[in-house]
């Protein structure tokens, strides 16, 4: 009864206000703190892919063992006595954020749980596409400073000499396919520019040409650096975390130099890698795989290091699919004039100079032996062009180390006479020259002679 005598409709206050509460909220569910549901909303129902009047009277709990939510408000209100915001997952695995709160009587006491969501399923796949974007951003900016940061010199495949053409030819036909191969051979002979050539011609092409020199990456980081590793997984790592050289190399091709110089202990990690192609980053727990194609290379002997204990006779095996061995530089002297006039040319481009070489020169360099390979040739042009102090290169531009002739293979004793001695030197280059040069003509224009005399003096010596 109101003052004044009139009386007042409890329903239809009870009504009023629940209209207005479900005017603001369209999903509402109120539980007893035994997790019984007492009321829901019209379209709470809707929500878990059932009738509304079927969830009243029933636990939450024994419907979060039937998998239709979890997790519930109401055990998080009953134990924190304060509002609560999580996310829940349905049935039909929607997102929903829901919000518990509280409901006290006048005693203070915890009386009713009264929760309401709202699903947030798009958000919640638009952040794990942006978080997805955001690792996809890092590897690409990292993918990209490690190619700012590479040599990517590639020229200088050239193959003159039969040995070099058939390496060639074995490179561009496994490109085709996405077989491991193992390129083997001295330092410097070439092996990072016949990887990039496999990876130029394969269906890969497209796709990043990841190099890591197993040797220069210290053991302790090694695996930070190979796999990438999570934020804060170890001291001065960074934040954010960062991805690793193999997750940059997804979709191209992953080459390993100086596979040699692994430990053993990283060689039992590389192998699972290559076997599975899946990982994880250094302190992480999500399992990531990776799609690419693998080259190693290495500068000594395998077989040898296996013998010895010190390289895995399983990696050996995994990695040695189809061999490709590069001989030294030494073993094919054709190669080495067109180096010679390659690298001239391009040096004289790079540095804006005019630079010729001196047939004497050509000939001096094409018997050094080349300990360094290509490498030692290309520093050595490098060098000449630029150290120059005239437009022709001559003798004495030359190094002292590449000016020196020893006489001591063609001398047997102290007692040989200066004839003999000449002799035998005469006949060597002759033998040399007969053997680059196709024709007398070349032999003479080369070692500056008439090419009548090159006749007579291939015949004194009997050099056919």
């Amino acid at each position: 009864m109101e003052k004044g005598g009139r009386c007042i409709n409890r329903e239809a206050v009870w009504h009023e206000n629940e209209a207005i509460l479900e005017s603001l909220i369209d999903d509402l569910l109120v539980t007893s703190v035994d997790g019984i549901i007492l009321k829901v909303s019209e379209t709470t129902g809707g929500i878990y892919g059932v009738k509304s009047e079927e969830l009243v009277g029933k636990s939450v709990y024994d419907l979060e063992r039937e998998g239709l939510f979890s997790p519930l408000a109401t055990p998080l209100v009953i134990k924190q006595k304060k509002k609560v915001t999580f996310v829940q997952t349905t049935r039909e695995k929607r997102k929903l954020l829901v919000t518990g709160i509280p409901v006290f009587d006048h005693n203070g006491e915890l009386v009713r749980v009264v929760s309401y969501s709202h699903d947030v399923t798009e958000l919640v796949e638009v952040k794990k596409y942006l978080d997805d974007m955001e690792d996809e951003i890092d590897r690409v900016k990292r993918e990209l400073e490690l190619l700012r940061n590479q040599h990517v010199y590639t020229e200088g495949l050239i193959a003159k000499s039969r040995e070099m053409k058939k390496v060639i030819k074995m490179a561009l036909q496994v490109a085709e396919v996405d077989v491991n191969v193992l390129l083997e051979g001295e330092t410097g002979v070439g092996k990072s520019h016949i990887a990039k050539l496999i990876h130029r011609k394969s269906l890969r092409k497209t796709g990043p040409f990841i190099e890591v020199n197993c040797g220069a990456i210290p053991e302790s980081i090694f695996e930070a650096e190979f796999f990438g590793y999570e934020g804060g997984s170890f001291t001065g790592a960074s934040r954010k975390g960062k991805p690793g050289l193999v997750e940059l190399s997804e979709n191209g091709t992953l080459f390993l130099d100086e596979i040699g110089e692994l430990s053993l202990p990283l060689q039992v990690k590389v192998l699972k890698f290559i076997q599975e192609k899946q990982f994880y980053r250094v302190g992480g727990t999500k399992l990531k795989s990776v799609d690419f194609r693998l080259i190693a290379a290495t500068n000594i002997d395998l077989k040898q290091a296996i013998e010895e204990n010190k390289f895995r006779q399983d990696l050996y095996f995994r990695l040695n699919v189809v061999p490709i061995t590069i001989p030294p530089l030494r073993n094919r002297k054709e190669d080495i004039v067109p180096f010679i006039h390659h690298f001239l040319t391009e040096f004289s481009k790079k540095y804006n100079l005019e630079r010729a070489i001196d047939e004497a020169v050509i000939q001096q360099l094409t018997n050094q032996e080349w300990k360094g390979n290509v490498r030692e040739l290309i520093n050595l042009m490098e060098r000449l062009v630029v150290t120059s102090q005239a437009r022709t290169i001559i003798l004495n531009d030359l190094p002292d180390t590449y000016r020196t002739i020893s006489y001591e293979s063609f001398t047997h004793s102290i007692d040989t006479t200066l004839p003999e001695t000449i002799n035998k030197i005469e006949k060597n280059i002759l033998q040399r020259a007969k053997k680059q040069y196709k024709t007398t003509v070349q032999m003479a224009k080369v070692l500056g002679i008439s090419q009548p005399s090159i006749v007579r003096k291939l015949k004194k010596y009997k050099i056919e």
